[in-house]
């Protein structure tokens, strides 16, 4: 049983930072091709964020370049997401997840082509 577990998330004001994790766990049956952080806003649709792929390049939304930031500990089996000059718009419950789908061109991941979910960590941004 492969687990994926969030935290971090919590209630800040804009311009300010925060840091979630994202703890693996479980089997290594499959073999993660990339892994990614994503977001759902209340009434909208579930959108990535950030996506890490093995070997370490990383995408990002526009919305987000510049102040977000994935990194892996493959030691600590780790996936995190730096998150800087928070906005109000970024409130949202924040999911990571993993993929075992092989993409042609490396790009930001789509909900779909991700195999693995956490249960989400909530990041709330006051203005």
């Amino acid at each position: 049983q492969v687990q994926l577990v969030e935290s971090g998330g919590g209630s800040v004001q804009a311009g300010g930072s925060l840091r979630l994790s994202c703890a693996t766990s479980g089997s290594t049956y499959d073999s993660y091709v990339s892994m990614g952080w994503f977001r759902q806003a209340p009434g909208k649709e579930r959108e990535g964020v950030a996506t890490i792929y093995t070997g370490g390049s990383t995408y990002y939304a526009d919305s987000v370049k510049g102040r977000f930031t994935i990194s892996q500990d493959n030691a600590k089996n780790t996936l995190y997401l730096q998150i800087n000059s928070l906005k109000p718009e970024d409130t949202a419950m924040y999911y990571c997840a993993a993929s075992t789908s092989v993409v042609v061109t490396r790009r930001l991941l789509y909900p779909y082509e991700c195999k693995y979910w956490g249960q989400g960590t909530q990041v709330t941004v006051s203005s």
